[in-house]
Protein backbone atom coordinates (compact mmCIF):
# COMPACT_ATOMS: atom_id res chain seq x y z
CA UNK A 1 0.00 0.00 0.00
CA UNK A 2 1.55 3.48 -0.88
CA UNK A 3 1.24 6.36 1.33
CA UNK A 4 -1.35 8.86 1.19
CA UNK A 5 -0.30 12.45 0.30
CA UNK A 6 -0.60 13.96 3.61
CA UNK A 7 1.51 11.28 4.73
CA UNK A 8 4.10 12.09 2.26
CA UNK A 9 3.79 15.56 2.61
CA UNK A 10 4.61 15.02 6.53
CA UNK A 11 7.43 12.72 5.63
CA UNK A 12 8.90 15.41 3.69
CA UNK A 13 8.64 17.85 6.73
CA UNK A 14 9.87 15.47 8.96
CA UNK A 15 13.12 14.91 6.61
CA UNK A 16 13.50 18.51 6.97
CA UNK A 17 12.81 18.83 10.47
CA UNK A 18 15.75 15.89 11.00
CA UNK A 19 17.88 17.49 8.25
CA UNK A 20 17.94 20.68 10.63
CA UNK A 21 18.88 18.45 13.51
CA UNK A 22 21.45 17.02 11.68
CA UNK A 23 22.67 19.73 9.95
CA UNK A 24 22.94 22.91 12.13
CA UNK A 25 26.02 21.09 14.34
CA UNK A 26 27.59 20.75 11.15
CA UNK A 27 27.25 24.48 10.25
CA UNK A 28 27.74 25.70 13.80
CA UNK A 29 31.42 24.67 13.49
CA UNK A 30 31.67 26.31 9.87
CA UNK A 31 30.61 29.43 11.36
CA UNK A 32 31.69 29.44 15.19
CA UNK A 33 34.83 27.51 15.00
CA UNK A 34 35.42 25.95 18.37
CA UNK A 35 33.87 28.44 19.96
CA UNK A 36 31.85 27.48 23.01
CA UNK A 37 32.25 23.30 21.42
CA UNK A 38 33.04 21.77 24.65
CA UNK A 39 32.72 18.48 24.52
CA UNK A 40 29.10 16.68 26.16
CA UNK A 41 30.78 13.96 27.66
CA UNK A 42 33.77 16.46 29.53
CA UNK A 43 36.24 14.26 28.21
CA UNK A 44 35.35 10.99 29.97
CA UNK A 45 36.04 7.80 29.09
CA UNK A 46 34.04 4.49 29.35
CA UNK A 47 35.00 0.99 31.09
CA UNK A 48 37.35 0.54 28.00
CA UNK A 49 39.39 3.17 28.40
CA UNK A 50 38.22 5.11 24.99
CA UNK A 51 36.16 8.58 25.14
CA UNK A 52 32.02 8.12 25.64
CA UNK A 53 31.01 9.91 22.65
CA UNK A 54 34.31 11.97 21.39
CA UNK A 55 35.31 15.65 21.15
CA UNK A 56 32.81 16.15 17.92
CA UNK A 57 30.06 15.65 19.92
CA UNK A 58 29.30 19.08 21.67
CA UNK A 59 27.23 20.87 24.35
CA UNK A 60 26.76 23.52 21.34
CA UNK A 61 26.06 21.04 18.72
CA UNK A 62 22.65 19.33 20.66
CA UNK A 63 22.25 22.93 21.87
CA UNK A 64 22.17 24.38 18.17
CA UNK A 65 20.02 21.35 16.37
CA UNK A 66 17.14 21.25 19.52
CA UNK A 67 16.83 25.26 18.72
CA UNK A 68 16.54 24.52 14.99
CA UNK A 69 13.73 22.12 15.15
CA UNK A 70 11.80 23.57 18.04
CA UNK A 71 11.74 26.78 15.68
CA UNK A 72 11.59 25.01 12.49
CA UNK A 73 8.97 22.64 13.43
CA UNK A 74 6.25 25.90 13.52
CA UNK A 75 7.20 27.14 10.25
CA UNK A 76 6.41 23.60 8.38
CA UNK A 77 3.42 23.64 9.71
CA UNK A 78 4.15 21.42 12.73
CA UNK A 79 4.12 22.02 16.80
CA UNK A 80 7.74 23.51 18.65
CA UNK A 81 6.71 20.75 20.96
CA UNK A 82 7.01 18.07 18.18
CA UNK A 83 10.34 19.92 17.23
CA UNK A 84 11.64 20.15 20.26
CA UNK A 85 10.84 16.01 20.59
CA UNK A 86 12.52 15.62 17.09
CA UNK A 87 15.51 17.73 18.15
CA UNK A 88 16.14 15.48 21.73
CA UNK A 89 15.33 11.64 20.03
CA UNK A 90 17.72 12.94 16.91
CA UNK A 91 20.49 14.00 19.16
CA UNK A 92 19.83 10.88 21.56
CA UNK A 93 20.06 9.22 18.37
CA UNK A 94 22.99 10.72 16.99
CA UNK A 95 25.08 9.79 20.37
CA UNK A 96 24.07 6.37 20.40
CA UNK A 97 25.96 6.16 17.06
CA UNK A 98 29.11 7.72 18.00
CA UNK A 99 28.73 6.25 21.25
CA UNK A 100 28.83 2.34 19.29
CA UNK A 101 31.22 4.02 17.07
CA UNK A 102 33.77 4.88 20.05
CA UNK A 103 33.49 0.92 20.86
CA UNK A 104 34.15 -0.31 17.73
CA UNK A 105 37.36 2.32 17.84
CA UNK A 106 36.10 4.21 15.25
CA UNK A 107 37.55 7.87 15.04
CA UNK A 108 35.05 10.86 15.45
CA UNK A 109 33.80 11.70 12.56
CA UNK A 110 34.36 8.49 10.72
CA UNK A 111 32.15 7.33 8.22
CA UNK A 112 29.89 3.71 9.46
CA UNK A 113 27.09 3.63 7.00
CA UNK A 114 23.76 3.06 8.20
CA UNK A 115 25.21 3.37 11.86
CA UNK A 116 25.73 7.29 11.24
CA UNK A 117 22.15 7.42 9.43
CA UNK A 118 19.81 5.25 11.26
CA UNK A 119 19.68 5.84 14.66
CA UNK A 120 19.87 9.64 14.24
CA UNK A 121 16.43 9.39 12.20
CA UNK A 122 14.66 6.10 13.66
CA UNK A 123 14.44 7.40 17.31
CA UNK A 124 12.45 10.28 16.37
CA UNK A 125 10.20 8.54 13.98
CA UNK A 126 9.17 5.65 16.35
CA UNK A 127 8.42 8.51 19.27
CA UNK A 128 6.95 10.59 17.16
CA UNK A 129 4.94 7.68 15.42
CA UNK A 130 1.63 8.14 17.50
CA UNK A 131 1.39 11.12 17.88
CA UNK A 132 1.33 12.23 14.13
CA UNK A 133 -0.21 8.69 13.34
CA UNK A 134 2.69 7.57 11.36
CA UNK A 135 2.07 3.93 9.86
CA UNK A 136 5.15 1.73 9.53
CA UNK A 137 5.37 2.46 5.61
CA UNK A 138 5.75 6.36 6.76
CA UNK A 139 8.23 5.66 9.08
CA UNK A 140 10.51 3.24 6.30
CA UNK A 141 9.89 5.30 3.65
CA UNK A 142 10.92 8.51 5.92
CA UNK A 143 13.96 6.67 6.96
CA UNK A 144 15.13 5.51 3.40
CA UNK A 145 14.46 9.29 2.25
CA UNK A 146 16.74 10.37 5.09
CA UNK A 147 19.50 7.66 4.66
CA UNK A 148 19.60 8.24 0.66
CA UNK A 149 19.56 11.79 1.12
CA UNK A 150 21.96 12.43 3.65
CA UNK A 151 24.81 10.52 1.58
CA UNK A 152 23.85 12.83 -1.85
CA UNK A 153 24.01 15.98 0.42
CA UNK A 154 26.95 14.47 2.34
CA UNK A 155 28.72 14.50 -1.23
CA UNK A 156 27.74 17.86 -2.25
CA UNK A 157 28.69 19.52 1.30
CA UNK A 158 32.35 18.03 0.50
CA UNK A 159 32.07 19.71 -2.64
CA UNK A 160 31.50 22.83 -1.29
CA UNK A 161 33.92 22.49 1.41
CA UNK A 162 31.80 21.99 4.42
CA UNK A 163 32.76 18.32 4.89
CA UNK A 164 36.33 16.99 5.05
CA UNK A 165 35.28 13.89 2.94
CA UNK A 166 32.34 12.53 1.39
CA UNK A 167 30.66 9.93 3.26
Amino acid sequence: MSPSPLHLGLALRLLVLLALANGTPLAAVKLLGRRWAWPLDGGLRFLDGRPLFGASKTVRGIAVAVLATTTGAPLLGLSWRLGLVVGLTAMAGDLVSSFVKRRLGLPPSSRASGLDQIPEALLPLLVCRSALGLSPEDIALTLLLFVGGEVVLSRLLFRIGWRDRPY
